[in-house]
């Protein structure tokens, strides 16, 4: 079969244990096992580390997608590295984040088994030699690649495929060369720098900090599986004809490889490399192969994301490659200029090479060119890609552009993390939903049946109660369980809007101080998420948060009508635990930012209803489900263009709207940080002067949208009959449907229809 090979830096998996039951169908057998051993199968799932080799969205998506690629039986592999550290744990010390390392391999991990006799060298430095032979990389350093192999188990379907993560491991020779004559004892300890590579995730979302320790990562893990594919495609007897398989012409119809955003980027230019210097492949041959095999998937329009790398910087370290990635570009802009004669402006923003005082490669502009198909992660994001960032590029070849709407995997977003609601599902449609999530839509004809009204209410009140126990557990932290749950969980960034969420809680305080006999629609705040370490002011934002919970929270007129939680080290194991238990969804970002969004849909699914701007996927669940049930407010990508043209003038809001003002104020004034009065100045001179992403435009918008909300919460019956709307209308939302377009339009394989039988039966 065609093989997929997912590239990614990065792998958000979280724990593996209950999904490997859950996808197995052991759950309830061991369940039964363990609890005739005298145990708890629930404490000892708890003891499992997270394996959090990834930031956020991009990282979990990359795992949603290796299980519904599993689970439709398609011959994937999912390629990365070994970090030994991965997202750092998050500790909050008075109110301030503060990063811990994550030591998630200290006990060992079960779920791996080491490759040795797979592993693989990798080349850094050296120089470029021209001979009459063709061209040679020589007098390089080698780093060995070690494969670690995790099994992925489709979901009831006998199909495991595996997931190949690559740790670094110094050549014994490593700085025991000629030319070390004397210290044995320091070339040994030099081994570190070579094992340097895989030591740590970069913490960085949605920004690009250019690191050559990342560049290293970034070539390691393209170079080592990039051997590791050839290597399978010439043993493969469905290869070639040619007994010794060097005809690489059947390549693309046997591979495919998908590039998680531009980090895998030099997959593109190595794999040029390999056709071209080591097989012997006809230059523009190697170039169809390359491009047919290869296809890029975007995850940001943020400018400040966009890797782009110091020419300097690949001299010294990939030598041959910026010779590859100079020629791929003349002959790129040779072919817009003879299309657009006298374009000067047009070579310039197209070409792979930005000129300036430093000169940088655009990675982005590489995987355009080098790819078959591009895609974007939700329609409007999609649209946005083909429009603006990559507009010149699709005046090109428009037949290149694509859209593919993220997904989300239902075993564990929905079966694993809310048996109870999974469980009242089936009961009415039986339990096709979990491998077919369109299913869903069979609740439509159950949205005023009385008892299935009562059983979803009731399911997610024992969500919110047995959540309430685990904060009070973990954290000291006591909240109204009948209060209204009101979530935003996502990386910390200015773009995500969490100081929306602190304008409003801060509005709602001073509506109840100003009238404390008034009645109230009692709420729990919860946000949580992780800040880049080096970002200051995202760690200034979840500062800002604590100091507003401090304050409310002990605020004797307040009672348990308002609290403002911050989520401590939020996660993939925390968001299986909060995401079921939540009643809002908060999606705020400005519109136009946020590419898609992920959590949106695990949030959907689970039963919580909506808050959210036109952004990312929040437009197609507004679709899917009627805009009427969800809540949307504020500005769509139009206004803040058109907002962009005008001028965006933060003080003209601030001086119109008396509850904004007040707020302000509040937190300029040391309000919410009395000891430290000037705490927050960089936070307001921010919002006052210079916030890119607009919050004081969108906060009237927000303020009375979340009024309604709070209206409907009044009427639970009406308010669950939205949550079973939402829900019924969810299934688009499943990674299977993500996966199943990606193969059908892009890696060009129909998903196997046969079954495979379970291997206690005879095969046919």
């Amino acid at each position: 079969p065609q093989r997929i090979y997912y590239l990614s830096l990065e792998f958000y998996m979280g724990r593996t244990l209950q999904n490997t039951m859950v996808n197995l169908g052991l759950q309830n057998a061991c369940d039964e096992a363990i609890y005739q051993l005298g145990l708890d199968l629930e404490e000892l799932e708890e003891i499992e580390e997270d394996a959090g080799l990834g930031n956020g969205g991009l990282g979990r998506l990359a795992a949603c997608f290796l299980d519904s690629m599993a689970t439709l039986g398609l011959a994937a592999y999912g390629y990365g590295i070994r970090y030994e550290f991965g997202i750092f744990n998050q500790k909050i010390v008075d109110g301030w984040q503060v990063e811990e390392a994550d030591d998630w391999l200290r006990y060992g991990n079960p779920w791996e088994k080491a490759r040795p006799e797979y592993m693989l060298p990798v080349h850094f430095y050296g120089r470029v030699d021209h001979t009459p032979e063709g061209v040679k990389w020589i007098d390089t350093q080698v780093v060995l690649a070690m494969p670690y192999d995790t099994p992925v188990p489709g979901y009831k379907n006998n199909t495991v495929n595996t997931m190949r993560l690559w740790s670094a491991k110094a050549p014994n020779d490593f700085n025991l060369q000629e030319f070390n004559v004397g210290d044995y004892i320091e070339a040994v300890l030099d081994r570190n720098l070579a094992e340097n590579i895989s030591r740590v995730l970069y913490p960085n979302d949605n920004f690009f900090e250019g690191k050559e320790l990342r560049l290293k990562q970034e070539y390691f893990v393209v170079a080592a599986t990039l051997q590791d594919i050839i290597r399978r495609f010439k043993s493969s007897k469905f290869g070639c004809r040619d007994p010794v398989r060097t005809c690489f012409e059947t390549f693309p119809d046997k591979v495919a490889i998908q590039l998680n955003d531009t980090h895998p980027a030099l997959s593109i230019p190595e794999l040029m490399r390999i056709l071209v210097d080591v097989e012997k492949v006809d230059w523009d041959k190697a170039w169809e192969i390359t491009k047919r095999t290869c296809a890029y998937t975007n995850h940001t329009v943020l400018p400040e994301a966009l890797e782009r790398w110091p020419v300097s910087m690949f001299e010294k370290l990939l030598p041959r490659h910026l010779e590859i990635i100079y020629a791929l570009n003349q002959m790129h802009l040779d072919r817009v200029a003879a299309l657009y004669p006298g374009d000067t402006d047009r070579l310039r923003r197209m070409s792979v090479i930005e000129e300036g005082d430093c000169k940088r490669i655009n990675m982005a502009h590489l995987c355009v060119i080098g790819s078959h198909a591009v895609n974007g992660v939700a329609r409007i994001h999609s649209d946005i890609v083909k429009n603006s960032v990559f507009k010149d590029f699709c005046e090109l070849e428009p037949e290149k552009f694509q859209n593919k709407t993220n997904g989300i995997t239902s075993r564990r977003w929905l079966l694993l993390c809310n048996p109870g609601l999974a469980d009242v599902i089936a009961e009415k449609i039986g339990e096709g939903f979990i491998t077919d999530l369109s299913q869903l839509k069979k609740l439509l004809d159950f949205i005023n049946n009385e008892a299935f009204i009562r059983d979803v209410a009731k399911v997610k009140q024992e969500n919110k109660l047995k959540f309430a126990a685990y904060l009070e557990e973990q954290y000291k932290v006591k909240i109204n369980p009948s209060s209204m749950f009101d979530v935003q969980v996502k990386r910390i960034h200015e773009y995500k809007r969490q100081l929306l969420n602190c304008l409003h809680a801060i509005t709602l305080y001073n509506r109840i101080r100003s009238d404390p006999s008034k009645s109230f629609v009692p709420r729990t705040i919860m946000i949580g998420g992780k800040a880049a370490p080096g970002y200051h002011m995202a760690k200034m934002i979840i500062k800002l948060i604590t100091s507003i919970g401090e304050v409310i929270n002990n605020d004797p007129y307040v009672g348990d009508r308002l609290k403002v939680i911050f989520l401590e080290n939020y996660r993939v194991s925390l968001a299986e635990k909060v995401i079921p238990a939540a009643d809002l969804s908060q999606q705020i970002s400005t519109a136009g930012t946020e590419a898609s969004g992920t959590g949106n849909m695990k949030f959907m699914v689970n039963g919580a209803l909506t808050i959210g701007t036109m952004d990312g996927a929040n437009v197609e669940m507004a679709e899917e489900a009627g805009e009427e049930n969800l809540f949307i407010f504020g500005m769509r990508v139009e206004d803040v263009e058109a907002l962009d043209r005008q001028g965006y003038n933060a003080q003209e809001y601030y001086e119109r709207l008396p509850e904004l003002r007040q707020a302000i104020d509040q937190i300029s004034s040391g309000f919410f940080s009395p000891r430290d009065p000037g705490c927050f100045r960089d936070v307001v001179n921010m919002l006052m002067y210079h916030d890119r992403f607009k919050v004081f435009a969108d906060y009237e918008a927000y303020i009375k949208c979340q009024g309604q909300v709070d209206q409907l919460f009044m009427d639970p019956r009406e308010w669950t009959k939205k949550v079973i709307r939402n829900i019924a209308c969810s299934g688009k939302f499943s990674s299977d449907r993500t996966i199943m377009e990606y193969a059908r339009e892009i890696w060009g394989v129909e998903p196997p229809a046969t079954k495979i039988p379970a291997p206690n039966l005879p095969r046919d």
